[in-house]
């Protein structure tokens, strides 16, 4: 019997493709969207939801306006800028802790699966999938498998039914989740990696930044 599975699902790399690993091996009963007043919310919730007509699979967007309102970070005030450009520097481990600083939101991964732990107990799912990976987890430590694994003890005490946490790229690099995603045969021209909620990809933010070198590096064709 297949498992259950409640996904975490933003439209960018990681989530897109551990929600096509979720759907290929068990059954998905909901796609969480968040809306905690990301610059890149419109785009999110465009691409998300073709997605996830795509694999036929239910989606509900949650609005977290009270995130917003206590978030100072450059995702979501209009008054500070998300870094891009030159003061983007993915190969500088200091640069990227700047940067990560820069775009970081309170506890957010941690409020997230909180509540994606809640609708999966309530749905009587076995598992929450999320996006992680072991490059951005250097400077994003609720991205690493040490996270995962502490909240899965907290789990064990939150949810009657000890709903686990699931994540097909945590010891992946982009590069190498952009290869599993060509196996899974997701279509990356159709994903939204940036921070920004223009018509194409902004290329200049961190996000857009790892994810072309991901393209370059695995040699996967994208139109872009």
């Amino acid at each position: 019997m297949k498992k259950k599975s409640v996904v975490l699902l933003s439209g960018g790399l990681d989530s897109t493709v551990n929600l096509y690993a979720s759907h290929k091996e068990a059954e998905v009963l909901l796609v969480l969207t968040f809306n905690y007043g990301q610059k890149a919310f419109q785009r999110e919730a465009e691409i998300s939801k073709k997605i996830c007509q795509n694999l036929n699979v239910p989606q509900k967007i949650i609005d977290l306006k009270w995130l917003e309102e206590i978030t100072p970070t450059s995702l979501v005030s209009e008054a500070v800028s998300i870094p891009t450009g030159q003061d983007v520097e993915i190969d500088n481990f200091e640069k990227s802790c700047e940067t990560a600083k820069a775009v970081w939101v309170p506890n957010r991964n941690g409020v997230f699966l909180n509540i994606a732990a809640a609708y999966a107990e309530s749905l009587g799912a076995d598992n929450v999938v999320v996006g992680f990976n072991k490059e951005e987890a250097q400077t994003f430590p609720d991205n690493s498998e040490a996270y995962l694994d502490s909240l899965n003890q907290c789990f064990n005490y939150s949810t009657a039914n000890q709903v686990k946490l699931q994540c097909f790229t945590t010891q992946l690099n982009k590069t190498e989740i952009v290869q599993l995603a060509e196996k899974l045969e997701v279509n990356l021209s159709e994903i939204w990696p940036c921070y920004f909620s223009g018509e194409k990809i902004c290329k200049q933010c961190e996000s857009c930044k790892r994810f072309l070198r991901a393209i370059k590096d695995s040699g996967v064709q994208v139109a872009l």
